[in-house]
């Protein structure tokens, strides 16, 4: 018996169950917990990486707008150059608006139409016209700060967007100088680019919904080059614009910003 009871109290060189599942638990919680806050970003830190990916220092750029409504599609053909977020110079090469053009110089907005030879300065309820009767709106193309200076952002989570990884970002306005007093981003969380967006009146209506379809990279830049604009408040099947041809980082003719040179 002495013996038997002997045997029963040598140690058995391994660990009680219950003390290594408890410190299992416990490496589980510190990796859960732990990890994610020594790496995670803000929604600002998001924000900022997506426009630091999106904005190039020049660019020269050709490619179409699609414009579907009831009575089917019509494309209309294009060029930009572009100077950061304040500055760009669209020109139309289609058939039916060849030569118009659209420019933006820091907070102003500009049309030049060849056949009347006339440079229109677009302000106050002007802006909210339609681009080409697409469903883009001249307000859209307004915003080039950075987003920082007239948004507040919050994180709202994480969501998959047609299979990519993204950061839901909800955009709050700080004033009343915007177009849309509230947006939602779906940022891709690898890539640093926009998936989708909706734009929101103050009241909580949905007033626009952006979608990327494709995306471009080059010199290190990932940026949308397919992308379906719908307005919710308008009975239209959506507006496409699409990247044929993207040179990043190029030197522009002198002047091309200028108003003397719009109407050249």
């Amino acid at each position: 018996m002495a013996e038997r009871q002997n045997r029963s109290h040598k140690p058995s060189g391994r660990a009680p169950v219950g003390g290594l599942v408890r410190g299992m638990l416990y490496i589980t919680l510190l990796l859960l917990l732990g990890a994610p806050a020594a790496f995670a970003l803000s929604a600002d830190e998001i924000i900022e990486r997506m426009e630091e990916n999106q904005t190039h220092p020049t660019s020269y750029i050709e490619g179409e707008m699609i414009i579907t409504d009831r009575f089917g599609d019509r494309v209309s053909t294009f060029i930009a150059h572009t100077e950061g977020t304040d500055r760009f110079l669209v020109e139309f090469t289609s058939r039916d608006e060849e030569g118009q053009k659209v420019l933006r110089r820091d907070d102003d907005l500009y049309l030049y139409y060849p056949d009347a030879r006339e440079t229109i300065r677009l302000t106050g309820s002007a802006l909210r016209d339609s681009l080409l009767g697409s469903d883009i709106s001249y307000e859209d193309m307004t915003g080039g700060r950075g987003l920082a200076d007239d948004y507040r952002f919050e994180l709202l989570g994480e969501e998959e967007v047609d299979g990519r990884p993204t950061y839901k970002i909800e955009l709050t306005a700080r004033g009343t100088n915007v177009a849309y007093p509230k947006q939602i981003y779906w940022v891709d969380s690898e890539e640093f680019v926009m998936r989708k967006s909706e734009q929101y009146a103050r009241a909580g209506r949905k007033l626009k919904v952006t979608e990327v379809l494709e995306t471009m990279e080059q010199n290190e830049y990932t940026f949308p080059s397919r992308i379906r604009i719908t307005d919710q408040t308008r009975r239209s099947s959506g507006t496409e614009m699409i990247l044929t041809e993207v040179d990043i980082g190029i030197d522009l003719p002198r002047g091309i910003f200028s108003l003397d040179e719009l109407t050249w």
